[in-house]
C-alpha cells in the first residue's frame, strides 16, 4: 500500500515538473518536434548538439511577429537582409566540425546569435564576428540575458577572422563567400576544421581540414546562404579588441 502511494506522489510530482515547464516554456513542444522530425530524423545524431537544441530558446532569436514559426524548417529574416538558419542546417554544419568540450571556436557572421548560443553550449569559448553592427549589438544583448559568458563578440570584416585568438579548432562560416577564405582557413590549428558555404548563384557547402601538409577540401550538399560580405579598407573599424575574462582578470 505505501509503495503504491508512493510511487502515485512520484508520477503526480513528475506531471507537474512536465505541465509547469510547457506554461514556462509554450514554445517547447516546437522545439521538442523541430528535434525529432527535423534534426534526429535526418542524422543528426550527436547528443551534445540535440541537447543544445533543446535548451536554447530559438524564437528569442527570431523578430517578435516571425516566432510563431521559429521551429519551422526553413529560415527566416532577422532584418538587414539578413536570416537566421534553417534548424537542420544549424544542426549540419556544427556536428560535421566535429566539436569538443575544450575547444576554441570562430564563428564567422554572428547573425541573431542563434549559432552562436549553440555552439557555446557545446564548447570552451565561442569568438564571434560580424560586420554589421546593429545585429552584433542585438545578439550580444541577449546572450548576456541569456547567460553566456564564454561567448566573445566583435564587429569586423569576417575575411579577416581573428588572428590573435586563434588557433582555432573550428571555423563556422554562415555566410558565403565567392570562394575558400584562406585568411581564415590558416587561423585553424592543425587537425582543425572549416565548415563554410562556397559559392554565389549555386553554393556548396565545404570542410576543409587543415593538414601539416596544406588543406583538404570535401563537398559535403547544396546549400543557400546571404552572401559573405568584405567591407572596404577604409570603412573597417578601429576598435581595440575586446578583451576575454581571464585577460580581463590578468590585467587586475
Amino acid at each position: 500500500m505505501k509503495i503504491s502511494i508512493i510511487v502515485t506522489i512520484i508520477l503526480i510530482f513528475c506531471f507537474s515538473v512536465m505541465f509547469l515547464s510547457h506554461v514556462k516554456d509554450p514554445f517547447m513542444l516546437k522545439r521538442e518536434k523541430m528535434i525529432a522530425e527535423q534534426l534526429v530524423g535526418r542524422g543528426i545524431n550527436d547528443e551534445n548538439i540535440l541537447q543544445a537544441f533543446a535548451k536554447v530558446p530559438r524564437h528569442l532569436f527570431v523578430p517578435p511577429p516571425d516566432r510563431v514559426f521559429a521551429y519551422n524548417d526553413s529560415p527566416l529574416p532577422i532584418g538587414y537582409e539578413q536570416t537566421i538558419s534553417q534548424p537542420f542546417i544549424v544542426a549540419y554544419m556544427t556536428q560535421v566540425a566535429k566539436l569538443d568540450k575544450y575547444d576554441k571556436v570562430l564563428e564567422v557572421g554572428t547573425g541573431s546569435g542563434y549559432q552562436t548560443a549553440i555552439l557555446a553550449e557545446m564548447v570552451n569559448a565561442v569568438y564571434s564576428i560580424e560586420i554589421l553592427e546593429p545585429l552584433a549589438k542585438d545578439a550580444e544583448k541577449l546572450l548576456k540575458i541569456l547567460g553566456y559568458k564564454n561567448i566573445f563578440i566583435k564587429v569586423g570584416n569576417g575575411y579577416e577572422g581573428w588572428p590573435v585568438k586563434g588557433p582555432f579548432d573550428a571555423i563556422i562560416v554562415t555566410a558565403a563567400p565567392d570562394e575558400v577564405p584562406m585568411k581564415l582557413a590558416e587561423q585553424l590549428r592543425i587537425g582543425g576544421k572549416m565548415v563554410v558555404p562556397v559559392g554565389t548563384k549555386d553554393q556548396m557547402l565545404l570542410l576543409v581540414t587543415k593538414t601539416p601538409d596544406g588543406f583538404i577540401n570535401k563537398k559535403l550538399l547544396p546549400v543557400r546562404f546571404v552572401p559573405m560580405v568584405e567591407e572596404k579598407e577604409e570603412e573597417q573599424k578601429s576598435e581595440p579588441e575586446p578583451k576575454s575574462k581571464d585577460e580581463q582578470e590578468n590585467d587586475g
